[in-house]
């Protein structure tokens, strides 16, 4: 199931509010932040879990995608601009 970034009513970003632990049933409430990963989309993690592990090798994630090496350079430049973006 992907973890739900925005509201399904209105699109606003959503936060955590309850955490819970399922040995103890200890819960802790507030309002929390996502850390940054979590508020990319799924598809941008999955590129960022692949990059590291290519060890940033973008020819090699190319090859693997099946894409071409300017195609994989754009999609990380892309990252990086959201990522610079969601930072501030």
């Amino acid at each position: 199931m992907k973890f739900p970034l925005h509201c399904p009513a209105c699109n606003h970003e959503m936060t955590v509010v309850k955490l819970h632990c399922e040995s103890c049933h200890t819960e802790v409430a507030g309002k929390f932040g996502l850390p940054l990963f979590l508020k990319l989309e799924p598809d941008e993690q999955d590129f960022i879990m692949q990059f590291l592990l290519d060890s940033g090798s973008l020819k090699e994630m190319a090859n693997k995608m099946g894409k071409s090496y300017p195609t994989v350079r754009n999609k990380l430049d892309e990252l990086i601009d959201k990522i610079k973006l969601l930072k501030d």
